[in-house]
């Protein structure tokens, strides 16, 4: 959600801060602004609604010239999408900020500024944040200090830069509960919110950590933590390219990651598989300790990842034999929980940034909890650098606002999770627990899946006119079922809800009729034949269905429905399998509909804000 970019250097920045949105539109935003400091100190902004591209248009008619500016996407909170509600704001043309985050306690603050008769011209938390801001700086002269003075009295999340005329070649920024990170580069330093803004100019790259604030030129830097003490942050160097985020020869970022998913997987257990073992290590120095304590498993997350958490449920308590509970992050945080002695916290998020999950897992009160995994795509993120465990899925930069391969690389991890828990449990199935050999298997048929689009191309034919669509399945199916009425929704805008097969008859069967289609996930299991029998029922009330299935099942249902078979992968891997063509089939329908594939409305990749 929202980006940030601001630069400081040497030569005009305009161009630079462009580039640097661009390659933040896939987080999700509603408008964007820049503002720059210009050879005599004046500041000028340009701001426009809608795409990126909406505000390069805007600054060919307004020359814009300055060494030292900075830039915004927003997503919308506060105030609907405007050009007025777009960021930087300014306080008396003397300084510009912009603003990722929620700030609690503005109303309290915006009456204060209104009885000293500040005049509002927006909706937003940020402006007042940038009155806080200039009301500061004229009782303290230096720039620092007042940034210092306004962040203490705010609550919420944030990340801020800021440009002054007070300090003409600085950037000031600073971030609590919101990524930011320091670029450097020759003749010039950058602050951004995502690394990917910063691949077209330096790889060298601080992660500010919580409390942070960087005062940044075009040849130097200072760091201060949240105490005001200066200090050193190590310098790192992204192993991300711009190549890595590029669309290649595919139409979409999606469509591409839904084909990288084969690579995705290799690299996910690249060097982590034995011959039919998988080491504690993997996890982390100190897994090992966890892991022979852990009694019970709670798995924390938000959306997609939450879904991949279902799945791994019915993995650890079926294969493991461990207890685990999966709960969203969200809600956790606002209840009493029970916790058993010895259980594992495991937080999931293809970011690492995501709110909510990062509130749950620092929120942690029970001395019921033996230790925390972090499961993650970002190597750089806040839920890596805060997990005492963490297993990175090495997915590679995931650009689509719906998850693809960060989904399937997360079930890949919580296999390797269930293999580590299992061995350590006398109850675990040893039949199923050849988790090691069939995860070798996994790349190759995942690249037989992919070869079903033509056929799945032809059935999203159907879903054109329609309106609504249910998804449904059992066991570890009836999370991938929700997996793909949540990717249906989220690209193609129908309204799609996933329910157990079993609960037809407890009331979504009212919903059933020609009108609407109903996606049925099926594997070769125990609860095939009520499976069946569910079908049967949707086909006797001219339901039509779309059986998503393994192959050489022999389900016997006759002609009317369309079938898409995926290879067979046995209980471990069919859910993986499976959700592939569920992913294409959202892809395609979205394709029909003129959807904004990439960056549906009203969506963020990474929720940085509760």
């Amino acid at each position: 959600m929202c980006g940030i970019i601001a630069v400081a250097s040497q030569r005009d920045i305009a161009p630079i801060l462009i580039e640097g949105l661009k390659r933040l539109e896939y987080r999700g935003y509603d408008s964007a602004g820049l503002a720059v400091l210009d050879k005599q100190e004046n500041l000028s902004r340009v701001r426009a609604r809608g795409k990126v591209q909406e505000l390069a248009l805007a600054l060919e008619k307004k020359t814009l010239l300055g060494k030292i500016g900075l830039a915004h996407t927003r997503w919308a909170t506060h105030g609907q999408p405007s050009e007025h509600n777009a960021h930087p704001h300014i306080f008396e043309d003397k300084l510009a900020l912009v603003h990722n985050g929620i700030i609690e306690n503005f109303n309290q603050l915006k009456q204060e500024l209104a009885h000293k008769n500040y005049q509002f011209t927006s909706e937003t938390d940020t402006e007042v944040v940038v009155y806080c801001l200039g009301e500061e700086l004229k009782r303290t002269p230096s720039l620092l200090e007042a940034v210092q003075k306004t962040i203490a009295r705010l609550e919420g999340t944030f990340a801020l830069a800021v440009i002054s005329k007070e300090k003409p070649n600085n950037i000031i920024a600073t971030r609590r509960g919101s990524p930011l990170v320091l670029g450097l580069g020759i003749g010039e330093n950058y602050i951004a919110s995502d690394v990917l803004a910063l691949l077209p100019f330096t790889q060298e790259i601080i992660i500010l950590e919580e409390g942070d604030i960087a005062v940044v030129s075009r040849d130097e830097y200072e760091i201060y933590d949240e105490q005001g003490n200066k200090v050193n942050r190590p310098i790192r160097k992204t192993d991300l390219s711009v190549q890595s985020v590029s669309k290649g020869n595919f139409k979409h970022f999606m469509q591409k990651e839904i084909f990288e998913q084969s690579h995705a997987v290799c690299s996910a257990i690249e060097g982590r598989l034995l011959q039919d073992d998988i080491q504690d290590a993997v996890f982390g120095a100190n897994a090992s300790d966890i892991f022979d304590r852990t009694k019970n498993v709670q798995i924390v997350a938000c959306g997609t990842s939450y879904h991949a958490g279902l799945v791994a449920k019915n993995w650890i308590e079926n294969i493991a034999g461990i207890p685990c509970q999966v709960e969203i992050a969200s809600e956790i945080r606002y209840r009493r929980e029970v916790v058993p002695a010895g259980t594992l916290f495991v937080a999931l998020s293809q970011s690492g940034e995501t709110a909510d999950t990062l509130a749950a897992l620092r929120g942690l009160k029970s001395e019921h909890y033996c230790g925390t995994l972090g499961i993650c795509n970002v190597p750089e993120s806040a839920l890596v650098r805060e997990s005492k465990c963490v297993l990175l899925t090495h997915a590679g930069p995931e650009i689509g606002v719906a998850s693809t391969k960060a989904f399937t690389t997360q079930l890949v991890a919580l296999l390797m999770l269930t293999h580590c828990l299992g061995k350590r449990n006398d109850k675990a199935k040893t039949d199923e627990m050849q988790i090691v050999a069939h995860l070798r298997k996994l790349p190759a048929l995942l690249e037989e899946t992919l070869k079903l689009e033509e056929t799945i191309e032809r059935y999203s034919a159907y879903f054109e006119e329609k309106q609504h669509t249910l998804f449904i399945g059992r066991g570890t199916n009836y999370a991938i079922a929700k997996e793909g009425a949540l990717k249906l929704k989220e690209i193609s805008y129908i309204h799609a809800e996933a329910y157990p097969a079993g609960e037809l008859k407890h009331g979504p069967l009212a919903l059933v009729d020609k009108h609407m289609p109903v996606v049925v996930v099926a594997s070769y299991d125990a609860m095939l034949d009520k499976l069946k029998s569910n079908i049967h029922e949707v086909m006797a009330r001219n339901g039509e269905v779309i059986l998503i299935a393994e192959e050489g099942m022999n389900l016997e249902l006759g002609t009317d429905l369309k079938l898409v078979e995926v290879p067979k992968g046995g209980p471990l891997l069919s859910p993986i399998l499976l959700t592939l063509p569920l992913q294409q089939l959202a892809y395609h329908v979205a394709l029909r509909k003129g959807t904004d594939v990439d960056q549906p409305r009203n969506l963020a990749k990474s929720v940085t804000v509760e």
